[in-house]
């Protein structure tokens, strides 16, 4: 087996381990990278009670069984924690029922558990391309509550009944048994949407599949067409994402949008706004997503005005997206650095409680109010217990949570997505530095992402890595395609240095 050409090695010193930095970085950004003795056992629990779907099964959820059910999921490659599976079919006239299944994962989680408190503290899972920290434990998240192929399992249903217009006229949420038919990726399936060649085999393969993807796709763009009407942002914020094989970094792909990612977002987003509606119907105080009014909506006039677009004199949401709209047709390769800009200047996101009678924040990225996360229960927090207060509201019982609670979940999951984020990026830096540390001297072509004072960030085209300029960088400015030679890399501290040239 030949030497991996981007194995980094210091001085003849061993191979950097980048797995061991990763988890350094989680001890630093606070989160807990191990799962604790109790919650081992509570998991070997679960397995010695062999607990199954008719076991959980109880009079007050009522499940339907739909395993009958063309579902199937898209998700990465990779992945294994399958969260969501989707289905539609059309009814009489006009109308469409989009049906989204959630995992089950509180049947196996309750509140209060030691599972349930780890859960808690990370909030999230945390993918950094080389090693995933999952927020439940393997046997968990990859098995007993992951909708994986060919088993049945317990799901909660959103059901949205869907008009031509893209607009939901009316939805449900109610416990089912569903059966994933097929596990499918974003990569292939995206591909053969955007190619309108001949379904993948493994599409193909499935009786009837071909034709419900399609239909999928239709509906999708139904969605999708009426929120960019509403004002929703159409941005495009492509990512770099280590690939490693065995721990061994081989290389960073972007993580492109395609039709298949578009397909999954929109419907996700329909389904959450269904919920929140649903939980608000009840009178029941609820975790809500926000984007708040941009307090910096004066430099993203200046930024309009850059390209000679004039945005409202006040916060808008469907003049910034006609901006960005317009841009995307105009400069498409410069577009994902203007979609970061314009991240930054909106703010971030945030959780907060929703308390029934008060009035909404809203999400000003999606241009919605009624905005919940309750679609990745075994990635996230905040839909775990959402999980749990459907479950109530459904069964008609007391919210299993007090607004103290809440409040307490709201900040936690927002302190620990900030958190994450921090984690992934400078995994993300790492990785580049790895990859890179064999090619000092070597020139590459990038675009200019960042300039602060005398400090001008670029990403290279290919492979995607950032990196700070440190010499000959005066006169640089966003958006710039320049050319730039490595200096020097150093990956225990994320230092990728480029000269230009």
């Amino acid at each position: 087996m030949k030497d991996n050409p981007y194995q980094f090695v210091a001085h003849g010193m061993a191979p950097f381990d980048v797995t061991a930095r990763a988890k350094v970085e989680m001890v630093a950004q606070q989160f807990s990278p191990v799962f604790e003795p109790t919650v081992l056992k509570e998991v070997a629990d679960i397995r010695n009670a062999n607990l199954t779907e008719s076991s959980l099964l109880s009079t007050e959820t009522a499940p339907r069984d739909l395993r009958n059910l063309l579902w199937s999921s898209i998700d990465n490659v990779e992945s294994r924690d399958l969260d969501q599976i989707e289905y539609v079919e059309r009814l009489d006239g006009d109308k469409v029922r989009l049906m989204v299944g959630i995992a089950d994962v509180d049947a196996f989680v309750p509140k209060g558990s030691a599972i349930d408190k780890h859960a808690f503290q990370n909030t999230t899972s945390v993918y950094t391309g080389v090693v995933t920290f999952p927020m439940l434990p393997d046997a968990l998240s990859f098995d007993l509550t992951s909708l994986v192929p060919d088993q049945d399992r317990l799901t909660m249903v959103i059901e949205l009944i869907i008009d031509s217009t893209g607009l939901v006229v009316s939805s449900e949420v109610y416990a089912a048994v569903t059966r994933n038919h097929a596990k499918l990726d974003y990569i292939s399936v995206g591909n053969w949407l955007e190619q309108n060649g001949p379904a993948p085999e493994n599409i193909a393969a499935v009786y009837g599949l071909t034709e419900q993807l399609l239909l999928q796709n239709e509906i999708k763009e139904q969605i999708k067409d009426l929120r960019l009407k509403q004002g929703s942002l159409q941005l495009q914020t492509p990512e770099a994402e280590t690939v490693a094989v065995n721990g061994i970094i081989t290389g960073l792909e972007l993580i492109e949008d395609n039709p298949a990612r578009d397909l999954i977002e929109n419907f996700m987003i329909a389904a959450n706004i269904s919920v929140s509606h649903f939980l608000a119907e009840k009178k029941f105080a609820s975790l809500r997503r926000i984007v708040r009014e941009p307090q910096r909506w004066d430099e993203l006039v200046r930024l309009a005005k850059s390209f000679g677009f004039a945005l409202a004199a006040s916060p808008d949401a469907k003049s910034l997206a006609a901006f960005l709209i317009q841009r995307k047709k105009a400069d498409p390769v410069r577009f994902p650095d203007l979609s970061l800009t314009v991240v930054k200047l909106l703010g971030r996101g945030e959780y907060v409680v929703e308390v029934p009678g008060q009035p909404d924040i809203g999400h000003f990225a999606l241009a919605v109010h009624d905005y919940t996360h309750a679609t990745a229960p075994n990635r996230r927090f905040t839909d775990l217990v959402t999980q749990r207060l459907l479950k109530a509201a459904i069964a008609g019982k007391p919210s299993p949570y007090s607004l103290d609670e809440l409040e307490a979940v709201a900040k936690q999951c927002t302190e620990m997505e900030s958190a994450s984020n921090k984690v992934e990026r400078t995994m993300r830096k790492i990785s580049a530095a790895v990859l890179l540390s064999k090619h000092i001297g070597e020139t590459y072509d990038a675009i200019v992402t960042g300039v602060k004072g005398a400090e001008v960030f670029v990403r290279l085209f290919r492979p995607p890595a950032e990196g700070m300029v440190v010499k000959n960088g005066s006169g640089c400015h966003i958006g710039d395609k320049i050319k730039v030679k490595l200096l020097s890399t150093e990956a225990e501290k994320a230092f990728v240095d480029f000269a230009r040239v």
